[in-house]
């Protein structure tokens, strides 16, 4: 008898000490309060996002949180961990929706770069336009971005514009900016990765105020006597424009003709 009453002592320490391991380490049980964004991104781009939140029980409270740049490695993947709940203001809040800042250099000063964005939004409910996870691996969302060009300036010197597009399951690039829409408790613990690409050929960003021949794009002097490219007249009449590392130049990307 006095063996049974020992033997019980010790199950009921073990389990005592099982359930405090338990709750001291809460992890291990709770399931995660983020997820892991990931983008494989082109040469000379980084990416960051801004985190959106707003109040689990309709309160009146919302906050935003900046998260860090993603700085690629040499693989140019970067990757970010945001969280999917927030407290501010004495509320409990959820993540809405996430703004990714794509950032793109075209040149080696600091000034030549441009930045366009891409986003995802967190829904409660389920929907069509909802995206579903894979049974392995991540989620995965393609967007393409274009380089555009343009003169500036009395001088006229080349800048460029980024603009970043979402690509459907066949690489057709669309109106939209690259994104997804996730539903919020498929998320905890999951991977969500953007594929990110550059169009190989750069185009003006005015249309029709510049002619492609067949040593390059040619910007048009029409009616107006601006001192920037103008829409192309019949005739096409052209003028001369500057590198960003001041050639004098008739035709782009070449220079001369």
């Amino acid at each position: 008898m006095m063996c049974v009453r020992h033997v019980k002592r010790h199950y009921l320490r073990f389990l005592f000490a099982s359930a405090m391991a338990l709750g001291a380490s809460g992890c291990s049980v709770a399931p995660p309060e983020n997820f892991t964004f990931q983008a494989e991104l082109p040469e000379n781009f980084n990416i960051s996002a801004v985190t959106y939140y707003e109040s689990a029980s309709n309160e009146a409270c919302s906050s935003h949180k900046v998260i860090k740049d993603g700085q690629p490695e040499v693989t140019r993947l970067a990757e970010l961990t945001l969280p999917l709940t927030d407290a501010a203001k004495g509320c409990s809040m959820v993540l809405k929706r996430v703004a990714l800042n794509i950032e793109g250099k075209w040149g080696k000063r600091d000034q030549d770069m441009d930045m366009d964005s891409a986003g995802l939004s967190i829904r409660d409910d389920p929907s069509q336009n909802v995206r579903i996870f894979p049974n392995t691996g991540p989620l995965v969302f393609q967007g393409q971005c274009q380089w555009l060009f343009r003169t500036m300036g009395s001088r006229r010197y080349i800048v460029k514009i980024l603009q970043c597009r979402a690509l459907d399951a066949n690489g057709v690039v669309q109106k939209s900016l690259p994104g997804a829409a996730l539903q919020r408790d498929q998320l905890a613990g999951k991977t969500v990765k953007m594929v990110l690409t550059v169009a190989k050929e750069e185009l003006p960003y005015f249309d029709r105020y510049w002619i492609k021949t067949t040593s390059g794009w040619k910007p048009c002097k029409g009616n107006w006597g601006r001192d920037i490219e103008e829409l192309c007249v019949t005739p096409p009449q052209f003028k001369p424009f500057k590198m960003p590392d001041g050639r004098n130049c008739t035709v782009y990307p070449n220079c001369t003709e």
